[in-house]
């Protein structure tokens, strides 16, 4: 969550929303072309092939057809060693992940597909902490890595068998012959997945041919799915009939792109890409709601009082269809379980178990420090699944039977604000989460009216059970909306 909020277009807002959904029901995909690797410092196929066309006499820029070219520099010289090798030497050398792929890795994507030969895909989310099983020949479509959590399809190979990577015509003429189970995989996904293409130019012929053949199969209704296109800018001394020109070929593109069911998105800047990820990312963050609290003890509520309220809130939240996470805090953790079981086994049709993720702090045997290392890591795991994170009281017992504001909750909360999730205290519980709500007060302004209410109402110990989980839930509802 490095970016602040910005005003997208309606038809940006919403295809942000659709894919949440997607990313949420486990059918979101990716297609990623040269451009979303050449952030990190990797050339593009025009840069690729330039001094390949040099020794022909071509220029590349004015070339059309660059598949064309890598065949004619194999034609004259009778075999394909000096592409190989140029391939090999342009992408094997290491570069930074950048951040749109960062931003990917992060989300629940278990299925990319690419026709780019780096690996800055697989090292994104191996960075993410992610098993990957990466497939670029036919043979590696046989078998599967032990429980992967995502699938990188390389379509037209790796710069570790540069020999097989699809270069020339001769490739793409012997697609369907020698890798025609990559073409019939794909045209599954793209019946099943909703995918959003990056960096894609769609000059690829074995791409537009699948998806035309799915088109037709389909009856002219192809399924939906989504790119990411700068609009054509005027280049420095261009004259205006030839940008005028670009225009209108860009427009009948993107119609194009619609008849194949894909719906193109412009932006202005490249740039504008990462704002249009990093929204989906806080968006998809934020369906999934921490619940922090732990309590030895529940004044100025009575037990029950207290109960009502914790069931009432993960009642409200999965009802929302929103995702819980809990570590299972001691007086606060049995209340959330029972709230959001209630709601979830009265209705197995609308809601989900997946909704409910508790993870129980382990017991750990030895000294301190490694105690508090394995802990922090825990509350680290839960809250990176989380963009909104609900305290609640915030007490235990020191071991002398004194009653103290608890450590844990303080430090869910530090890591919170690192990690930039929304904070929703209740105050009127008091111990910690008064603290934090008496911390953020002076920044609630920056919000809503009807935020500061809610927030002013959650401090308040005189108010109901219902209206302070009404309070709690405005809150939610509004950085759910951003």
């Amino acid at each position: 969550m490095k970016h602040n909020p910005k005003k997208f277009s309606a038809e940006i807002d919403a295809f942000i929303d659709r894919y949440v959904t997607d990313l949420r029901r486990g059918t979101a995909a990716v297609f990623a072309g040269a451009g979303l690797s050449v952030s990190s410092g990797y050339v593009n196929w025009a840069e690729l092939l330039r001094g390949i066309a040099a020794e022909l006499d071509l220029d590349v820029d004015r070339e059309t057809n660059l598949v064309a070219v890598a065949q004619y520099h194999v034609n004259e010289r009778l075999n394909r060693s000096h592409i190989n090798q140029k391939l090999i030497d342009e992408f094997s050398v290491g570069h930074d992940i950048n951040e749109n792929q960062e931003i990917l890795a992060s989300l629940p994507i278990d299925i990319y597909w690419t026709t780019n030969y780096d690996r800055m895909i697989e090292r994104a989310l191996e960075a993410a902490g992610k098993v990957v099983d990466r497939k670029y020949t036919v043979n590696h479509l046989k078998s599967t890595v032990r429980c992967p959590d995502a699938v990188v399809y390389k379509m037209h190979g790796d710069v570790e068998d540069a020999d097989n990577a699809v270069l020339t015509k001769d490739d793409y003429e012997g697609y369907f012959r020698d890798r025609e189970l990559f073409v019939t995989t794909l045209a599954g996904h793209l019946l099943s997945k909703t995918f959003l293409f990056l960096g894609f130019s769609f000059t690829d012929p074995n791409i537009d041919y699948i998806l035309s053949r799915i088109r037709v199969a389909l009856k002219k209704q192809p399924k939906s799915h989504y790119c990411i296109l700068r609009r054509e800018v005027r280049k420095p001394r261009e004259k205006l009939a030839n940008f005028k020109y670009r225009q209108k070929q860009q427009y009948y593109f993107v119609k194009d792109l619609a008849r194949l069911g894909i719906q193109a998105l412009m932006v202005d800047e490249f740039s504008d890409i990462t704002g249009i990820l990093a929204a989906v990312q806080t968006r998809y963050r934020a369906q999934t709601v921490f619940i922090s609290g732990s309590a030895s003890e529940f004044y100025p509520w009575t037990a029950d009082d207290a109960a009502d309220l914790i069931e009432s809130l993960a009642d409200r939240l999965i009802r929302k269809n929103l995702t819980i996470v809990s570590g299972f805090g001691l007086g606060v953790g049995p209340s959330v379980i029972a709230g959001a079981l209630q709601t979830i086994q009265r209705h197995p049709q609308r809601y989900s178990r997946e909704q409910l993720q508790t993870f129980p702090f382990p017991l750990v045997d030895g000294a301190r420090p490694r105690r508090s290392r394995m802990y922090r890591q825990h509350r680290e795991f839960m809250l990176e699944k989380s963009g909104i994170a609900i305290f609640l009281f915030g007490n235990n017992e020191d071991g002398k039977g004194d009653v103290e504001d608890s450590e844990g909750v303080l430090q869910e909360f530090e890591i919170a604000k690192q990690m930039g999730v929304h904070v929703i205290p209740v105050g009127a519980t008091g111990w910690v989460a008064k603290r934090i709500a008496g911390e953020l007060s002076p920044t609630v302004k920056e919000r809503s009216r009807q935020f500061q209410k809610a927030f002013a109402a959650a401090m308040d110990e005189n108010v109901s059970v219902e209206e302070t989980v009404k309070a709690a839930m405005t809150m939610v509802d509004e950085y759910c909306r951003l």
